[in-house]
């Protein structure tokens, strides 16, 4: 493994690659004053799906969603198609 003057690393055939970032002392802290400075609220429950599990049902979705299907409503709302 060879060392550049810019400090990129390189070894045989490998790639050339960068050292790592630099982790800070205390990076748990720092992740807490990282997540408050962006009003993040990191609980036990974060990662917790508040969906159920349940099947979706199809033919209820589609009934709900597609215009024609929505008898309630005399004239579908339509939005012109736009490219960019």
């Amino acid at each position: 493994m060879e060392s550049s003057a810019s400090g990129d690393l390189t070894g045989g055939h490998c790639r050339k690659f960068r050292p790592p970032a630099a982790v800070p002392s205390d990076p748990v802290n720092a992740l807490l004053v990282a997540h408050d400075a962006q009003g993040l609220h990191v609980h036990a429950r974060t990662a917790m799906p508040s969906w159920p599990g349940d099947h979706l049902d199809v033919a209820y979705a589609i009934d709900v969603l597609h215009p024609l299907a929505r008898p309630d409503i005399e004239e579908p709302a339509t939005q012109p198609c736009t490219s960019g």
